[in-house]
């Protein structure tokens, strides 16, 4: 095969510069990767046996822009492998896992290369740097020096087979995960299986059985958004049981895809990787390049959420249990039981039903409305391009640009989930934005797709989720930085959510429900009573929520606190520590231990769950900005969100991003208030 023949090394030249999505083969990245590396390889090299001495031009500044081809190649590999993957993309991924780590160990202990970056940060401060050329010396240092780069030589060795070691683990853990949510499922055979069931449930489970070819009434896999509604409205609680207990089991079957003894490796791994750079516990170690800096630091914030939220929850408990009595039922409220009850609460207390209310929560018009949103705050279009064919067919591809047509960036919806493709919900890039090169922007998601010709309606929570997600796509598309190492996402773990979260607040805006949320049949606007009982359900069972979520988090920084978590059993450790925090019996962590990707799929999140709550400390108060200026959408508001937040990058300190945009330091009560944890936040 010729480079030519090779879409993954050919030059992209199809519109926006995009790559031929059509076009790419798993049987392409073998060869694709291998000369890819060899080139990053020889760049490096170049790099550190330059005579000349080390400057910022030839040593930083060239490091960043080294490996272009790879982070093409890899960042097409990675996208697939999440989104629409295959027995033969995941062969490739085991076997490019520990190659393409042991590639990035090499270059960050590779000590001539490490001497010259050293060299320039040693003088960075009487370099008379840009701000801009300042901040990366720091970050790649920074980078560098917890890959291992200052390490005598034994340990460097060691710290190479950890993290080649890591990388096949993690794929691992991931495909597990991926091959229970697929492979096991729930076949609704009758019409008694489908009791309690609103139509538009219904027709989604009808659709996931076509698409795994069961011959059923319809299916309900183990993906979220099939089972969580499935779990809030099916009235056969034998079936309730069965699902949310496969549910939570995800990873952790005894047999070939048990991920307890994959997470339990990883941890001793992380541990050892810990000692090796002096630190206690692998929690001291991963926040040492976090805001929080500290264990205690998180553990304080995490205190000051979980006894109130306990002691909401427990109020939100005994709601559910006189509605269970006044429905004639005489059971303890279990785990399978709270969605259930709760929506049924919620309907009496607020007279809001989600089946009543999803009409008009079409997808469409919600993906219009956040698109909507970003051009109200900061002037941009997105422009759909149904000619350009994307690597699924379900996949829709946008031009973004501003006023007067200059070119943002293209931003690709991938929104239903499928078989090929991993839960949850995430925003990726094939190409992130540096200097002139403009930015590839995904956001995936995994909403139940409606039946051809049927649109897809959308629950209150899968229209936050489109809004967070796409909070993330314009922290990408946004990015206005000049090195690729300081764009877009690539920002301190628990400051890469603010912008997510702070989007989160438009989705529920009046003025923007009363433009968008319509029905779909009719085209009438969301009636003022749903609006007003949606609003002042805007705090309904957060006792719930917020339990399920800090559980998780306290959890993490336990389970990496821990001083030897060699042979740890994760269902006895899970327990335990949930017994210990007080974790109320009908309610379980959002992610159990042996399913946790966000632990165990990478290391991104690892001893770091807690940041969605740091980040929430930051966008309940940063919102507070625009309704300080009596506006949602003041202008010199956005200006100086876009400015600071979106479009900034690494290139500031985050505290010192927030300040630039808040005008102060972040403070709790707005996030107290937001989740309803004190007593003045409670609704009317």
């Amino acid at each position: 095969m010729t480079d030519h023949d090779n879409p993954l090394l050919a030059p992209w030249e199809a519109a926006l510069g995009l790559p031929p999505f059509t076009a790419i083969r798993p049987e392409h990245f073998a060869p694709a990767f291998a000369q890819a590396l060899a080139a990053h390889r020889a760049e490096i090299d170049a790099i550190a046996a330059n005579p000349a001495e080390p400057t910022f031009e030839n040593t930083v500044a060239a490091l960043d822009a080294s490996g272009r081809l790879l982070t093409r190649v890899e960042a097409a590999f990675m996208n697939l492998t999440r989104a629409d993957t295959s027995e033969a993309l995941q062969a490739v991924e085991r076997e490019m896992a520990p190659r393409l780590a042991a590639h990035h160990s090499a270059i960050a202990l590779d000590v001539a290369l490490f001497a010259r970056l050293d060299a320039v940060h040693a003088r960075r401060e009487a370099m008379g740097l840009a701000p801009e050329a300042l901040r990366l010396v720091e970050r790649l240092h920074r980078d560098f020096v917890l890959a291992g780069a200052r390490l005598p030589e034994a340990g460097r060795a060691r710290q190479a087979a950890i993290d080649e070691r890591l990388a096949v683990l993690y794929t691992c853990f991931s495909q597990n995960v991926l091959a229970d949510e697929a492979g096991i499922r729930l076949a609704l055979r009758d019409e008694a299986d489908l009791a309690g069931l609103p139509a538009w449930l219904r027709a989604a489970a009808r659709q996931a059985a076509e698409a795994c070819g069961e011959d059923a009434m319809g299916v309900v896999t183990l993906s979220r958004s099939l089972v969580v509604p499935f779990l809030t409205f099916s009235s056969r609680r034998d079936l309730r049981e069965r699902t949310f207990k496969a549910w939570v089991r995800r990873g952790g079957n005894d047999g070939a895809r048990d991920n307890r003894p994959i997470a339990r490796e990883i941890l001793a791994l992380r541990q050892e990787q810990a000692r090796l750079h002096g630190c206690a516990s692998y929690a001291d170690f991963a926040l040492v390049d976090r805001m929080a800096g500290t264990p205690g630091a998180v553990a304080s914030l995490l205190d000051k959420v979980w006894g109130p939220a306990v002691a909401k929850a427990a109020g939100e408990r005994e709601a559910l249990a006189a509605m269970a009595r006044s429905l004639g039922e005489t059971h303890a409220i279990e785990p399978w039981d709270w969605r259930y009850y709760a929506e049924k609460v919620r309907a009496a207390r607020y007279g809001l039903d989600d089946a009543a209310l999803k009409p008009y929560f079409s997808l469409e018009r919600m993906q219009a409305a956040a698109f909507d949103v970003a051009g109200r705050l900061f002037g941009i279009t997105f422009r759909e391009r149904p000619d350009i064919a994307a690597y699924h067919p379900d996949v829709r591809v946008y031009e973004v640009v501003e006023a007067g047509g200059r070119p943002v960036g293209v931003f690709l919806a991938d929104h239903f989930a499928r078989p090929s493709k991993r839960s949850g919900a995430w925003m990726s890039a094939w190409r992130w934005q540096s200097g002139g090169v403009l930015p590839v922007i995904a956001n995936h998601n995994n909403f139940a797709k409606a039946p051809a010709g049927e649109p897809t309606l959308l629950s209150a929570d899968d229209v936050r989720t489109l809004f967070h997600e796409f909070g993330h796509g314009l922290h990408g598309l946004l990015s206005q930085v000049r090195y690729e190492r300081l764009s877009g996402t690539r920002v301190l773990r628990d400051f890469v959510e603010l912008p997510s979260q702070l989007f989160e607040h438009w989705a529920f805006e009046p003025s923007v429900l009363a433009r968008h949320a319509r029905h779909h049949a009719t085209g009438e606007p969301l009636p003022p009573a749903m609006a007003g009982a949606l609003a002042r359900a805007r705090r309904f069972n957060q006792g719930f929520e917020t339990v399920e979520y800090t559980a998780c988090a306290l959890v993490d920084m336990a389970l990496h606190a821990a001083a030897d978590p060699q042979g740890v059993d994760l269902d006895a450790f899970e327990a335990a520590e949930l017994a210990r925090i007080g974790m109320p019996r009908e309610i379980v962590m959002r992610h159990r231990l042996p399913h946790f990707s966000h632990l165990f799929g990478g290391s991104g999140y690892a001893a770091g769950y807690y940041v969605y709550l740091w980040a929430e400390v930051l966008d309940a108060d940063g919102f507070g900005a625009f309704t300080e200026a009596g506006d949602p959408f003041d202008a010199e508001t956005a200006a100086r969100l876009r400015r600071y937040v979106y479009s900034s990058g690494a290139t500031l300190e985050p505290a010192q991003a927030f300040r630039a945009f808040r005008g102060r330091d972040p403070e709790v009560g707005a996030m107290l208030a937001k989740r309803g944890l004190v007593p003045e936040a409670e609704p009317a």
